[in-house]
């Protein structure tokens, strides 16, 4: 899909291509800086990947030459300040698309390029596999402004990248890019401008097409509960997760495609 291909003239652009759902931000003439409406809509969009059953992965991008240069503080500022900004996406129909409850069943492939900035690596950090284009540059900026980051990136940035790399960018707010966006972690791949999204989407077409939906819900299960409980707890699930997932259809599916020396055709029960 051409990134200047879009379903809808919205904030947001939803298109879906089998058992994976495109968002795209949509604001390309204001570098996908985040209002109301882009809230908004990009809070319903992360609620259908997470409850509808035939999206099977998704893949968040920006079209135009930015990923997003972060929030359009003229706009969204005054809810920041009042502490309101969890309005925009509390309302039913709608989930948080920094994900701050920290547990979600449907894996996202982030592809990025231009502009990284503020809330943009906060985005990065609640998806689960994260591409950037060559160009992409990344900062920050919150610590510039006398604020910092709120979107996760103090919680999840220290995690994912370590004390010491997350702090060389938290506390300076400079600029970095995708080499060193790579190098801590943040990215998992670097891609030549233009290929990011189409590398998004070979990635979550291989999830959705060639993974068991059940196996892929059960592995990020998996790996949350060891998170956020503890290693333990996740140690303590693993063979009642395993017989589980044998007793199920895709689970005989996948044994008899190994037997038949086949790819397997899940169906998601």
């Amino acid at each position: 899909m051409s990134q200047n291909a879009a379903t809808d003239k919205g904030a947001v652009t939803i298109e879906r291509r089998g058992h994976v759902l495109l968002i795209g931000l949509n604001r390309p003439e204001k570098r996908n800086a985040f209002n109301v409406a882009l809230i908004e809509q990009l809070a319903a969009a992360y609620y259908e990947l997470e409850h509808d059953d035939e999206i099977r992965c998704g893949v968040l991008f920006g079209h135009g030459d930015h990923f997003t240069g972060g929030l359009d503080l003229a706009e969204v500022g005054p809810l920041v300040r009042d502490g309101r900004l969890h309005e925009l996406f509390s309302a039913p129909g709608r989930a948080d698309p920094w994900r701050k409850d920290n547990v979600w069943s449907t894996p996202l492939v982030a592809a990025v390029q231009g502009w990284v900035m503020t809330l943009a690596i906060e985005l990065l950090l609640a998806a689960d596999i994260r591409i950037a284009a060559a160009n992409a540059r990344f900062a920050q900026l919150e610590i510039r402004r006398g604020i910092y980051a709120f979107g996760g990136a103090t919680i999840r940035l220290p995690r994912d990248s370590g004390w010491g790399n997350a702090m060389r960018w938290l506390l300076t707010g400079e600029e970095y890019d995708a080499a060193e966006a790579h190098r801590i972690g943040l990215v998992q791949e670097v891609v030549e401008p233009g290929r990011q999204l189409a590398r998004a989407i070979e990635l979550a077409e291989m999830i959705a097409e060639k993974s068991g939906p059940l196996g892929v819900k059960a592995t990020l299960a998996s790996a949350h509960r060891a998170r956020l409980e503890g290693e333990a707890a996740a140690f303590a699930r693993l063979d009642s997760d395993m017989a589980e997932l044998f007793d199920t259809d895709d689970g005989r599916e996948g044994l008899t495609s190994f037997v038949e020396r086949r790819d397997a055709r899940f169906i998601g029960r």
